[in-house]
Protein backbone atom coordinates (compact mmCIF):
# COMPACT_ATOMS: atom_id res chain seq x y z
CA UNK A 1 0.00 0.00 0.00
CA UNK A 2 1.22 3.45 -0.88
CA UNK A 3 1.16 6.04 1.91
CA UNK A 4 0.92 9.80 1.46
CA UNK A 5 1.77 12.28 4.23
CA UNK A 6 -1.27 14.48 3.61
CA UNK A 7 -3.52 15.82 0.92
CA UNK A 8 -0.83 18.12 -0.48
CA UNK A 9 1.51 15.14 -0.83
CA UNK A 10 -1.14 13.20 -2.77
CA UNK A 11 -1.92 16.29 -4.87
CA UNK A 12 1.72 16.44 -5.98
CA UNK A 13 1.25 13.14 -7.85
CA UNK A 14 -1.24 14.32 -10.48
CA UNK A 15 -0.68 12.45 -13.74
CA UNK A 16 0.79 9.38 -12.04
CA UNK A 17 -0.41 5.87 -11.43
CA UNK A 18 -1.06 5.60 -7.70
CA UNK A 19 -1.12 1.81 -7.60
CA UNK A 20 -2.91 -1.47 -8.03
CA UNK A 21 -5.08 -3.36 -5.52
CA UNK A 22 -5.00 -7.03 -4.66
CA UNK A 23 -7.16 -9.42 -6.66
CA UNK A 24 -10.63 -10.07 -5.22
CA UNK A 25 -12.85 -13.07 -5.94
CA UNK A 26 -16.18 -12.42 -7.59
CA UNK A 27 -18.27 -15.54 -7.01
CA UNK A 28 -21.93 -16.43 -7.27
CA UNK A 29 -22.53 -15.83 -3.55
CA UNK A 30 -21.28 -12.22 -3.81
CA UNK A 31 -23.43 -11.67 -6.90
CA UNK A 32 -26.52 -13.12 -5.19
CA UNK A 33 -25.99 -10.93 -2.12
CA UNK A 34 -25.68 -7.86 -4.35
CA UNK A 35 -28.86 -8.88 -6.19
CA UNK A 36 -30.67 -9.14 -2.85
CA UNK A 37 -29.30 -5.80 -1.65
CA UNK A 38 -30.33 -3.94 -4.81
CA UNK A 39 -33.37 -5.89 -5.97
CA UNK A 40 -31.72 -6.59 -9.34
CA UNK A 41 -32.49 -10.29 -9.81
CA UNK A 42 -32.09 -10.38 -13.59
CA UNK A 43 -31.38 -13.97 -14.67
CA UNK A 44 -28.03 -13.09 -16.28
CA UNK A 45 -26.72 -12.53 -12.74
CA UNK A 46 -28.44 -15.21 -10.66
CA UNK A 47 -29.41 -18.19 -12.87
CA UNK A 48 -26.29 -20.27 -13.65
CA UNK A 49 -28.24 -22.96 -15.54
CA UNK A 50 -29.89 -20.51 -17.92
CA UNK A 51 -26.66 -18.55 -18.32
CA UNK A 52 -24.87 -21.76 -19.28
CA UNK A 53 -27.26 -22.11 -22.22
CA UNK A 54 -27.89 -18.50 -23.24
CA UNK A 55 -24.89 -16.28 -22.43
CA UNK A 56 -21.68 -16.17 -24.51
CA UNK A 57 -19.67 -16.57 -21.29
CA UNK A 58 -21.53 -19.78 -20.42
CA UNK A 59 -21.77 -18.42 -16.88
CA UNK A 60 -23.62 -15.78 -14.98
CA UNK A 61 -22.06 -12.31 -14.98
CA UNK A 62 -21.56 -9.77 -12.21
CA UNK A 63 -23.73 -6.67 -12.10
CA UNK A 64 -21.95 -3.65 -13.55
CA UNK A 65 -22.85 -1.71 -10.44
CA UNK A 66 -21.37 -4.44 -8.25
CA UNK A 67 -18.10 -3.91 -10.09
CA UNK A 68 -18.41 -0.15 -9.65
CA UNK A 69 -19.28 -0.46 -5.96
CA UNK A 70 -15.97 -2.22 -5.28
CA UNK A 71 -13.96 0.89 -6.18
CA UNK A 72 -13.88 2.51 -2.71
CA UNK A 73 -12.85 -0.75 -1.02
CA UNK A 74 -10.25 -1.63 -3.66
CA UNK A 75 -8.97 1.96 -3.54
CA UNK A 76 -8.40 1.61 0.21
CA UNK A 77 -5.99 -1.24 -0.60
CA UNK A 78 -4.05 0.97 -3.01
CA UNK A 79 -3.24 4.00 -0.89
CA UNK A 80 -3.82 5.83 2.34
CA UNK A 81 -3.46 9.52 3.16
CA UNK A 82 -2.32 10.60 6.63
CA UNK A 83 -3.55 13.71 8.44
CA UNK A 84 -7.01 13.63 6.88
CA UNK A 85 -10.00 14.33 9.11
CA UNK A 86 -12.51 12.93 6.62
CA UNK A 87 -13.11 12.11 3.01
CA UNK A 88 -16.27 11.84 0.96
CA UNK A 89 -17.23 10.28 -2.35
CA UNK A 90 -18.31 13.22 -4.50
CA UNK A 91 -19.43 11.30 -7.57
CA UNK A 92 -18.22 10.24 -10.98
CA UNK A 93 -17.64 12.13 -14.18
CA UNK A 94 -17.74 9.07 -16.38
CA UNK A 95 -18.35 5.35 -15.94
CA UNK A 96 -18.11 2.75 -18.67
CA UNK A 97 -18.71 -1.00 -18.32
CA UNK A 98 -16.41 -2.29 -21.05
CA UNK A 99 -16.52 -6.04 -20.45
CA UNK A 100 -18.62 -8.66 -18.67
CA UNK A 101 -17.27 -10.18 -15.44
CA UNK A 102 -17.99 -13.92 -15.73
CA UNK A 103 -18.63 -15.86 -12.54
CA UNK A 104 -16.29 -16.92 -11.06
CA UNK A 105 -13.60 -14.30 -11.74
CA UNK A 106 -11.02 -12.23 -9.97
CA UNK A 107 -10.83 -8.46 -10.41
CA UNK A 108 -8.55 -5.70 -9.20
CA UNK A 109 -8.35 -1.91 -9.44
CA UNK A 110 -5.64 0.15 -11.11
CA UNK A 111 -5.81 3.80 -10.05
CA UNK A 112 -4.26 6.97 -11.48
CA UNK A 113 -4.62 10.53 -10.20
CA UNK A 114 -5.98 12.83 -12.91
CA UNK A 115 -6.39 16.08 -10.98
CA UNK A 116 -6.34 17.76 -7.58
CA UNK A 117 -8.09 21.09 -6.98
CA UNK A 118 -9.11 23.01 -3.84
CA UNK A 119 -12.84 22.64 -3.18
CA UNK A 120 -15.20 23.44 -0.28
CA UNK A 121 -12.39 23.85 2.25
CA UNK A 122 -10.71 20.61 1.19
CA UNK A 123 -9.05 19.10 -1.85
CA UNK A 124 -11.02 17.50 -4.68
CA UNK A 125 -9.29 14.53 -6.29
CA UNK A 126 -10.27 13.00 -9.60
CA UNK A 127 -9.01 9.47 -10.21
CA UNK A 128 -9.22 7.20 -13.19
CA UNK A 129 -9.93 3.69 -11.95
CA UNK A 130 -9.72 0.67 -14.19
CA UNK A 131 -11.23 -2.59 -12.94
CA UNK A 132 -9.20 -5.37 -14.54
CA UNK A 133 -10.34 -8.98 -14.93
CA UNK A 134 -7.70 -11.60 -14.34
CA UNK A 135 -6.74 -13.30 -17.62
CA UNK A 136 -8.56 -10.82 -19.87
CA UNK A 137 -7.17 -7.96 -21.93
CA UNK A 138 -10.28 -5.76 -21.79
CA UNK A 139 -11.17 -4.33 -18.39
CA UNK A 140 -14.60 -4.67 -16.77
CA UNK A 141 -14.98 -0.99 -15.96
CA UNK A 142 -13.26 2.34 -16.42
CA UNK A 143 -14.48 5.07 -14.12
CA UNK A 144 -13.47 8.64 -13.42
CA UNK A 145 -14.28 9.07 -9.73
CA UNK A 146 -14.25 12.18 -7.57
CA UNK A 147 -13.57 12.49 -3.86
CA UNK A 148 -12.96 15.36 -1.47
CA UNK A 149 -10.56 15.09 1.46
CA UNK A 150 -10.24 17.46 4.38
CA UNK A 151 -7.17 17.98 6.56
Amino acid sequence: MREFNGIEDLASHVGEEIGVSDWVDIDQERVNLFADATGDHQWIHIDPERAKKELPTGTTIAHGYLTLSLIPWLGSQISTVKNVSRGINYGSNKVRFTNMVPIPSRVRARQSLKSAEPKAGGMQFTHEVTIEIEGQDRPACIAETISIMYA
